[in-house]
């Protein structure tokens, strides 16, 4: 087997303290974690610096170390001193992993590497305990209709997790899974799914999948947190006389009674018909719009010049000096 220099491995000095040896270990298990990096042997890499960590962190294992570095050059065979025997050899066993080298094996009878990860990505701060890789986090858009968000029914969404095999990284899996809408969800908000993100590496648990909403724009409702409105485009003789209308609303159709002498800009707001909350509806605001026909032929002309004389009118009256 061959020698491992594991302060050369993390790059440091053979009197660091435990503070730089921790600075480098995260600077390089960052730089060498298989869900990020782009380095070749991105894994053989961060299996190497996890071990060195494992070894230099711990002061009775540094200390055996220490004593042995004396017998061997990095890289050369090496075999222990005749006689050699570690000094936790009747001590209690370490939780055995495959993936250190069999010159750890030899010193310690086993070992492990461990990380943390956090949103986003892997992290691997406030954390001593190294035997295991969480998985990253995803984070996917998750795209609404306006209908969707007032369902209770359950959606299937589709990401791409990334994937390891014994060759490195291999094509994404695509992974289907059924999300249940949450109540109140509103345009840009960010919904946590734990367990769901990409495999931990090892042991590691997986990270968490992260959902961000994006409401689709809807060609007659726009949108103000739960509350929706709508344009209504009323003639100038429904909003004179008033009368009933149709209006579509996200859940069907109701009718709306509109007042005579209504204006044009005028809001009526409608109770519960707007997106849902966490303990129940918003409202919809029905926005009056007053439109004149694109055309009229000479009698309908004289119509409207026979009002404007008898309602003599002047919406400008404010105006005058």
């Amino acid at each position: 087997m061959d020698f491992k220099d594991y302060y050369k491995i993390l790059d440091v000095a053979t009197d660091a303290d435990l503070k730089t040896i921790k600075t480098a270990y995260r600077r390089l298990a960052r730089k060498y974690h298989p869900d990020v990096s782009t380095e070749h042997d991105a894994e053989k890499q961060f299996k190497e610096v996890s071990e060195a960590y494992e070894v230099l962190s711990d002061d009775k294992k540094r200390a055996e170390y220490d004593e042995l570095r004396k017998y061997g050059q990095s890289g050369q065979s090496f075999e222990p001193p005749p006689g050699w025997q570690r000094a936790g050899a009747q001590g209690g066993q370490h939780g055995g992993n495959a993936d250190f080298s069999d010159f750890f094996e030899s010193i310690f009878g086993g070992g492990r590497f461990r990380q943390g990860s956090g949103p986003g990505g892997p992290s691997f701060e406030g954390s001593e305990d190294f035997n295991s890789a969480r998985g990253r986090d995803i984070e996917v858009e998750w795209p609404l209709l306006l209908e969707e968000t007032l369902s209770e029914e359950s959606r299937s969404i589709e990401y791409n997790l990334p994937h390891y095999g014994e060759a490195g990284r291999q094509p994404d899996i695509r992974k289907t899974l059924k999300v249940k809408i949450p109540a109140g969800v509103s345009d840009g908000e960010r919904i946590r799914i734990k367990g769901q993100g990409a495999p931990g590496f090892g042991n590691g648990p997986a990270g968490d999948l992260y959902l961000r909403i994006r409401l689709v724009p809807h060609p007659l409702f726009d949108v103000s947190g739960h509350d929706v409105t709508i344009t209504v485009p009323v003639t100038p003789w429904e909003a004179a006389l008033g009368t009933k209308i149709t209006v579509p609303t996200l859940t069907g159709k109701i009718s709306l009674n509109l007042a005579a002498n209504s204006q044009s800009g005028q809001k009526l707001r409608v109770k519960g018909r707007g997106l849902r909350t966490k303990t129940g509806h918003g409202d919809l605001y029905a926005l009056l719009k007053v439109v004149m026909p694109q055309t009229a032929d000479n009698e309908t002309r004289e119509l409207w010049q026979a009002l404007a004389a008898k309602a003599a009118f002047n919406p400008r009256k404010d105006w005058e000096v």
